[in-house]
Formats: C-alpha cells, structure tokens, sequence
C-alpha cells in the first residue's frame, strides 16, 4: 500500500510539473519576461554610440537577433564576462541566471511572441557621453594619427603636454577613442623628463614608436583602457598621484581593420580634491608580461602554460585585478595560499577572448597577510582547433608585443599599510623580476637582446 501511495505521488507531481511548464510557456513574452532581462545586461551596450554592432532597445529588435541572442546566452558567450565565480565577489558581474536564459531560450522556441505591451518596463536611464560625468579636465590629441587599412599591429605613444605647478591627484581617467574598431588598448603614464615632447618632435607623424609597456606597473602609470572595458573611480579614496611639470602619455596599440581610419583620442581626467592616505601599486605574474618567461608555444600545443610564483613581504589588501594576453591565450588563473594552508581563488578566466580586455574590482578590499603566496597559470592554445590561432596552419610562436605574438600575465592591485612597506614591496618586486630574468636568460642570451629592444623605444633607459 506505501508503494502504491509513493507511485501516485510520484505521478501526481510529474502532472502538476507538465501542466505548470505548459502554462509557463504559454505565457513568455517579451514585454513581460524578456524585456527585463535584456534591458538590465544588454542595452547599455547594445545602443547607439557603445561598442555593440546592434541595438537591442525594443521588441523588433530584439526578435531581430531573437535566436542569436538565445544560442549566446545559453553558450553563456554573451553577456561578456570571462571570470569564473570565485571566492570573492566582483563588482557590476554581467551574468545571467540559468533561469534568465532558460526564459530568452523558451521565448524563441515559441515564436518570439511580443507580450502585453503594457507591462513592458521603462528602460534603464543610460549616461550619455562620459560615463563618469563631466570630467575635471579634458585632454585630446594634438592631432589626427592616421591608421592604415593593412599591415602589422601599430604601437604608438602620444604625449598631450601639461604645464601644472603643482601636484595633481587623479582618482579616475576616461578614454574615448574616435575609432574604437582599431583601438585596442591604451596605457595612460606621465612624463616629467621631456623624453616623450624630445621623440615626439623627431617623428613626422603625430606621435612616437614605441610603448611603456614596462611602465604599466611602476610610479609614472596613470592606469590604462583596453577593449570591452569602462572607466572606474579608485575605490576607497586612492588616487595616481600626477606630478606638477609632468606631460600626460598614450601609449596605444592599434590592430588593423581593413579599412583606414583617423584616430582622435579624448581623455577624461578626474581629479581628487586631496591627496589620498594611502598608496597602491600593482603586482604583475609573471612579470612584463611574460617577457622573461622566455615564451616559445610549438604548434600543436594546445596546454602551453607558464607559472609563477610569489610570497608577500607586507601585508596588502587588494582590490582589483585584469588579465592580459593575446589571441592564443586560453586559461589564466591567480590564487593566495595563507599561511594556515587555504586557498583562495582571486581570478580565474577558463575562456580567454582577446576581444575583452576586463578590469575585474572586488566587491571589497581583499587581506593578503604578509606570507601570502600568490600563484598564477598562463595557459595558451597553438592548436589548430583554437578558432582564434591568427595561423593557419599553426606555427611557432614567441614572445612579443604584436597580436599574432604572444605575452601573458596576471595584475592585481594592492595597498600596502604606508609608504615603508610599499617600498619593501617593490624591492621584492624587482628581486622576483630579476630571479626571472637570471633563471630563463643566460647572459648574453638572444632572447635577452631582443627583450631590450622592444622596451627600448619606449622612452626608457635601457638597463
């Protein structure tokens, strides 16, 4: 009798579920279930004037792309954003619930119906123009760089000079680049040595040859922009401190469109009304982007990974982290290993997509005791099955800073307790960086050779 009972309930709940999904189906419409969804993580770049190639702002287009949207979202391609959930949460996370996309996918499959018009929601309010608000000052370029149609990836730095008699302190810069389909990336740092208006005014076109790539992390960097990323202020009051006499630096790199285009950058500055309390800098793993690492991916590999490891002489407290690679990057990974053995996972991108340089802000500020073993895992696919390898077939390749090159790294940005301890870290910073060099460069190598060249047109003294 207690079977016959469990059986009935069992078939009682399976009728109760179908006729449920039934109902459900036959109410998902647009303006009721999709509209919701698709206007809190899609429109605000799916709108004119953002980097999507359409708009989905409407019922009609919408249905448009309906079934493109429902094979993103369900390959979770769409919204973009690579980082896996990990132990601390990010700030703005674009990710949608497996409801939410069982809803977009349920709406296509039953013909994409618009609703009752009537409970459509009000689309969110977008900012129009600076994302930030007005900024404080606005630089541009001195004038049109031209980017031809074809040809190898362009580094080009341009120096918008400044004529402060005191310290600045910068709490957030905005870029806007006037064609977005080449620009892929900018580095933002000063210079208070004349070096950049000296090889600025050498070069017949605006601009000068070459990248502080190096820089990203030391006391000139002013932060940087990188496709499919948005401006942010500095979280707990920090600031880039800009010195008086200093010039503003755009290191940008340009990867070709078939088509030429005229870049003409704007720079939104945000000052802070009083220098910050506290410092921060960056830890970079492995450093320079994996110039030291000595990378050299065969064709075929499908796993080539590098690693790197560094204990914390301080304690720190992060609070932001960004990966960086180019088309064959695949995994990256950066973990902390306190003292008492736990681990933590601070980044973990399974999917890289060069086309999506992402600043990840923690939620909150993230203790690193002093002891803390940071770990990071590059790892770059060379195989013919990666359907972004640039080679067809694949071939070796090595470290450099062009797109079809490789490189590959982890930064997080930290906040040491004071000025001391933010000292002792970049001393530590330099040792591991050095250990790198030492350990895969012999002297004299070639590889060394080559890797100073590459920084050495970057207003740099060639160490």
């Amino acid at each position: 009798m207690k079977i016959i009972r469990f059986y009935f309930g069992i078939l009682f709940y399976l009728c109760h579920c179908l006729q449920a999904s039934d109902v459900d189906k036959k109410i998902v419409g647009f303006s009721e279930h999709v509209a919701p969804i698709i206007f809190n993580n899609c429109t605000s770049c799916h709108r004119p004037g953002e980097a999507a190639p359409f708009s989905l702002r409407n019922y009609q287009e919408v249905k448009k792309r309906g079934r493109l949207i429902a094979r993103v979202t369900a390959d979770k391609v769409m919204p973009p954003w690579h980082a896996e959930s990990t132990d601390y949460e990010f700030e703005g996370q674009r990710l949608l619930t497996d409801q939410q996309i069982s809803i977009i996918g349920e709406w296509v499959k039953q013909g994409m119906d618009e609703g009752n018009p009537e409970k459509l929601p009000q689309m969110p309010t977008f900012t129009e123009g600076w994302q930030l608000g007005e900024p404080d000052l606005v630089l541009t370029m001195k004038e049109e760089y031209p980017v031809p149609a074809v040809g190898r990836d362009i580094y080009r730095s341009f120096v918008i000079p400044l004529d402060f008699k005191k310290d600045k302190w910068i709490k957030a810069v905005e870029f806007i680049p006037s064609a977005p389909e080449v620009v892929h990336h900018s580095l933002f740092r000063y210079d208070t040595l004349g070096w950049a208006r000296k090889l600025d005014a050498r070069s017949k076109t605006p601009g000068f040859t070459g990248m502080g790539e190096g820089e990203i992390l030391g006391p000139r960097s002013l932060g940087g922009w990188g496709v499919g990323g948005r401006a942010k202020f500095l979280p707990g009051g920090l600031a880039y401190r800009l010195p008086s006499g200093a010039d503003f630096i755009m290191d940008m790199h340009f990867h070709l469109s078939g088509k030429p285009e005229r870049e003409f950058s704007k720079v939104g500055i945000y000052f802070s009304d009083s220098p910050p309390k506290e410092v921060f800098t960056g830890i970079q793993m492995p450093p320079e982007f994996g110039a030291l690492s000595r990378v050299s991916i065969p064709p075929g590999d499908s796993n080539y990974t590098v690693e790197d490891s560094f204990v914390l002489p301080v304690d720190l407290e992060a609070f932001s982290v960004s990966p960086h690679a180019h088309y064959l990057g695949k995994e990256m990974k950066m973990t902390a290993t306190f003292a008492n053995g736990e681990t933590k996972t601070l980044l973990w991108i399974k999917n890289w997509d060069f086309s999506w340089q992402e600043q990840y802000n923690y939620k909150n500020f993230i203790p690193l005791p002093k002891g803390t073993r940071l770990d990071t895992k590059i790892v770059w696919d060379n195989s013919a099955e990666n359907p972004n390898n640039p080679y067809d077939p694949p071939r070796r390749v090595s470290w450099g800073l062009q797109s079809s090159e490789e490189m590959g790294s982890v930064i997080v940005l930290v906040k040491p307790r004071n000025e001391e301890e933010m000292e002792m870290l970049h001393r530590a910073l330099k040792s591991h960086a050095g250990k790198h060099y030492r350990l895969r460069n012999p002297p004299r190598s070639s590889f060394g050779d080559r890797i100073r060249s590459l920084f050495r047109g970057s207003g740099k003294k060639d160490n």
